[in-house]
This record gives structure tokens, sequence and C-alpha cells, in this order.
């Protein structure tokens, strides 16, 4: 179940164990949370809740949007429910919101909306006003109004910490596997089919077109995708970027093999399974064609040879 803000919880989400965090990408990391809640959760015998923020923080104090968001609200949604949690809490997040002293968030929306019985949080989260709000301020708040509090360590991976900075960076490079790797699914878009300039078409791969952010952060490239539109899923190739045609910002764009049919206004989801090439230019269409010829055998390869990161990959229905 999701919620947007506190003020009609269900009387069955009350008294819940509830992990606090942006968990944006809801990478490994995240994902040892939301399996510590779900132990505490079951041993109490009450509801596995999840809070969370909308938009994230740093696009509320920056001049303009800039974060490279690997999860909106949507998405991170749909991760709780495969994860088995019974409810996410989507707080809407503004500078007003920031200004709250610790003491109240701690008073209005754990205690009074909530009535926690237990909180879990990352060894590098903070809330409230000027970020007073650290573990230990937790700790003693659960002390004062009788709840638990579990603080757990970072998650590593070779040298260094899981971290959705970490999974931002690979994608940046088109480095799907490592990104995979790091958030222990197949990590995906959603968006409506648009109408695109249907030079797809023409070159015999139309495509479904998804608009995106203008601070999306993705390596311009081809990659290998399998993409979800209601309960059917599809292999394909999808496209970001096109540097013959300079269109800015560029959709991404997906072939679907073996299908045929109009998608356009349908909400649809895309899991990179594989990179396949970076951006390139040729020097005429049938050269371009050429190359998304090679680049469909090579994604469809890549697809036959996919296998689930993690249940969670299998529960999310791209890899199974």
């Amino acid at each position: 179940m999701r919620l947007d803000g506190l003020n009609h919880v269900p009387a069955a989400l009350k008294g819940g164990v509830v992990a606090i965090g942006n968990f944006d990408g809801v990478h490994r990391g995240h994902q040892a949370v939301f399996e510590r809640l779900r132990q505490e959760a079951r041993t109490l015998g009450v509801p596995a809740i999840v809070l969370t923020f909308e938009p994230h923080p740093r696009d509320v104090f920056a001049p303009q949007p800039m974060m490279f968001r690997l999860t909106e609200a949507d998405a991170k949604a749909r991760l709780a429910q495969a994860l088995g949690l019974d409810a996410i809490v989507v707080m809407p997040f503004t500078r007003d919101f920031s200004q709250i002293e610790a003491e109240d968030f701690v008073a209005r929306f754990l205690v009074a909306d909530l009535a926690v019985a237990g909180v879990i949080v990352g060894a590098d989260f903070h809330f409230g006003r000027a970020r007073r709000g650290t573990p230990d301020f937790l700790r003693a708040a659960g002390a004062q109004h009788g709840f638990g509090v579990t603080q757990l360590d970072l998650l590593d991976d070779g040298d260094e910490h899981v971290s959705s900075s970490r999974v931002r960076d690979a994608l940046r490079q088109g480095d799907v596997d490592t990104a995979n790797r790091l958030l222990g699914y197949h990590w995906f878009i959603e968006g409506v089919v648009e109408q695109g300039d249907q030079r797809g078409r023409e070159l015999g791969y139309p495509t479904a077109n998804i608009a995106l952010p203008a601070q999306w952060g993705l390596a311009q490239g081809v990659y290998a995708v399998r993409a979800r539109v209601g309960e059917t899923i599809h292999d394909g190739v999808a496209s970001f970027g096109k540097p013959m045609f300079g269109d800015a910002p560029p959709p991404f764009e997906s072939h679907l093999f073996d299908f045929s049919g109009d998608l356009y206004g349908q909400s649809m989801a895309v899991a990179l399974i594989g990179h396949v090439r970076g951006q390139a230019r040729f020097g005429s269409l049938a050269d371009l064609v050429t190359a998304m010829d090679a680049d469909s055998v090579r994604a469809r390869q890549m697809l036959a040879a996919a296998r689930p990161l993690s249940g969670l990959d299998a529960a999310l229905g791209f890899v199974g």
C-alpha cells in the first residue's frame, strides 16, 4: 500500500516498525535495511512500513532540479511491494518541512501519526532542522517515547560502500553490469509512451519512446532491454541519444522484438539488461541500419543469457 502523507493512516498500519530514509534506487544496502525491518516487524507481529520523502531534498534546495533520480516514488513503491513490505509512506518534502525540529518530527509523525513500535535507520541518516536528528538523537527519543531504534552500518561492496551515488556513477558510464550488481536487480525506468519522429519506423525499427527529464544521467548508447506493458513482457533493444539527428534532449527509444501494435499513451517499464555499445555517428542511413541489425543480434544474445540477480529481480518479473 502507498500512502501520500500521514493525514489518514489506517488503524491497521499503526504500531508498526518503520524504516526512514530517501532510499533512492532501493539498492542492496537499502534492501538490508528492509530485511531487518521485515524481521523486527515479524517478531513483534506488526506492520513493516517505509517512510520516505519526495522530491529528493537536494532538488528542493538546488536552483533547479538537478538530481539524476534512480527511482521516483512510483518505482520505490513497486520495489517495496516486491520486497514484501506492508506500506510505503511518501512524505512531501519542502523547505518548510525541512525546518521542522527533530523533536517535533518524532512527536508528530512517529508517535502521534504512526504510533511506531520501532524505527530502523542507516548509519548516515539525519532528519529535522539543521539535520539535528541523528541516530543517537533518535535512540534517546525512542527511550522517551517507548519505541526501539536499530541503526545499521552501510553495506560494503569491495573497498567501498554500496550507495546511490555509485549506482549513478556507473550508469553515467554506461556500466549497466556494475549498476545492476549494486542494485541487486536490473534497473528500470517507467513512463508513458509518446509519439516520436517516426524515423525508427522508416528505418525498419519502430520504437516506443519515453520522454526523460533534462537531468537524466544515463550514458547515451544502445542497451539490451526487457519491457513490461501491462502484464506482458517484451524483449528489445533500446537507444538513448540521436547523434545523427541532433535531437536534444533525446527520448529513450525501445524497439520491441517480434511486436506490432500501438503503444501510444500506455505506461511502460523498461529494464536495462546489458550495454550493447556507445552512441556513434555513421556515414549513411544504410550504415546506421547495418549497425542496428548487429545491435539487435547482440541484444538478443544478452537477453538469452540474462539471469535473476536476486529474488527481488525475479519478483519484478523482468528476469526470471
